[in-house]
Formats: C-alpha cells, structure tokens, sequence
C-alpha cells in the first residue's frame, strides 16, 4: 500500500485544527495536528513530515519564528495561514522560507489546492532531476544525488548547499526548487514567471515578490565571500540566469 503524504496542521484554534484534519483526512492525507509550537516541535520529533500548515498567531512563539525554526531544521513543506492579509506579513514569510501564505478566512478547497501544488513540487523536482542531462555517476534510480556547480555542492537528498571552504547551508524548499530550476538551465535567462511554475507549481500573480525573496537569499549565500560577478544575475526584461562554466551530478 502506498504511504500516505504526511501534513501537520498548527493552529491554536481547536475549530480550524477540526477543520483541516477531517478535510485533508477525507482527501488521502495523513493528517497530525498541533496547537502551538512545542507541540509542533513534539509531532516532528516523532514522525515525518512532508507539509506544515501553520498559522502566524500562536501562543509562544508566533508563526515566523516557527517558521524560520522550520526552515533551518526540516525538509518539510510550509504554507502559512494568516488573518492578516497585508503585503508585508507575505513578504516576511516568503523571506523566512514559507512556500505559500494565504489568509483567512479561507476556502478548504482552496487550500487543498494548494497543499497539493506544493507537495507535487518535490515528486516533480524529482522526476526532472532524473531527466536531466550529466555527465558523471548518479543514483541508482537515475536521480543525481550531488549536483556541483562553481566550487559548490548541492546535496539534493538533504537540501543543503556546501561552499567551497566546506560550510553547509541548509535551504528553505522554496530556495532549493529555484536553485534546482536555474541549474536545470544553466547560462540561459528564465523568467519569473517560468520560475514560478516550475518552483512553485502556481501562476505568478501581480506584485508576487516570491521568485525574487528566493533569488535574494541564495545571493547572500553563494556570493558571501565572492569578489567576482555574482553568479545569479538579473537580465533585465527576461529574469535570471546562474551563470557557470559547468554543472556536474553524480
């Protein structure tokens, strides 16, 4: 039997907790629920986790701080929930690392759509690795397990980037499908647009800054200690381009 796709809902709210569980139970999710971040942190500890939906205003520590937690700690899946509908409360989540963000109240089949948007991104990231060209040893289900690229390594199992003096960076999902997606095509300008769908498995919307929240934080790592050009560079009217002499998986 194949295994159910595993979602935590957190919300302090007992009603929503209700909600969600019964919704997403009913549409083949194996569901946990938790009502602040120590019993988030409990329910993690104690079984895997593919998708977090959790709200910003808990009891504790709010919805950021769990979510930058999350960011660094897991591979899960984040999308936030919010009564708070306002472009800066979007952009500081996206900056933290959340994969959606949408606000209440909210329609289930909404959400649903996109809790399922954003798990079908990691079973598509894997499908396209295992597609894509190389040159050297890969797994043994075609995937490329290390994608190096410009005295960097990308773990693609862990999610986490190791420079060239031997430091590990752990991404955000959202940061880790862009960088996939700019070294799918590497020297060849993609738009946001593209790199919406393909990251994030979702149109682009009017002011969406999410593409570029992600860009912005790989800058900071893969061009901390640079002197050169960075190696993700704008094109303007088209987007972005990682610009490398090579890309080499095994």
């Amino acid at each position: 039997m194949m295994q159910l796709e595993r979602i935590l809902v957190v919300d302090d709210d007992p009603d929503i907790r209700e909600l969600l569980s019964d919704y997403l139970s009913q549409a083949h999710y194996d569901v946990a629920t938790a009502g602040n971040g120590i019993e988030m942190t409990r329910v993690l500890a104690e079984r895997d986790t593919d998708l977090v939906i959790l709200d910003l205003m808990l009891p504790g520590d709010d919805g950021f701080s769990l979510c930058r937690q999350l960011s660094e700690q897991s591979s899960a899946a984040v999308i936030m929930l919010s009564a708070r509908d306002t472009q800066v409360d979007r952009i500081v989540g996206l900056e933290l690392g959340a994969d959606d963000y949408i606000t209440k109240p909210f329609d289930p089949r909404e959400l649903l759509a996109r809790v399922k948007a954003v798990l079908r991104r990691a079973s598509g990231a894997r499908a396209k690795n295992a597609g894509a060209s190389g040159h050297s040893a890969k797994s043994g289900n075609g995937t490329p397990e290390y994608i190096t690229f410009a005295g960097w390594e990308l773990d693609m199992r862990a999610r986490q980037m190791r420079s060239p003096v031997g430091l590990v960076i752990s991404l955000p999902s959202s940061d880790f499908h862009v960088l996939r997606c700019l070294l799918a095509q590497p020297n060849q300008a993609l738009s946001r647009d593209y790199l919406m769908t393909e990251a994030f498995s979702r149109e682009r919307l009017p002011m969406d800054r999410a593409i570029d929240v992600c860009v912005s934080r790989l800058r900071q790592h893969l061009d901390a200690d640079n002197d050169r050009a960075p190696l993700i560079r704008t094109v303007r009217n088209e987007g972005y381009m990682l610009y490398i002499d090579s890309v080499v998986r095994r």
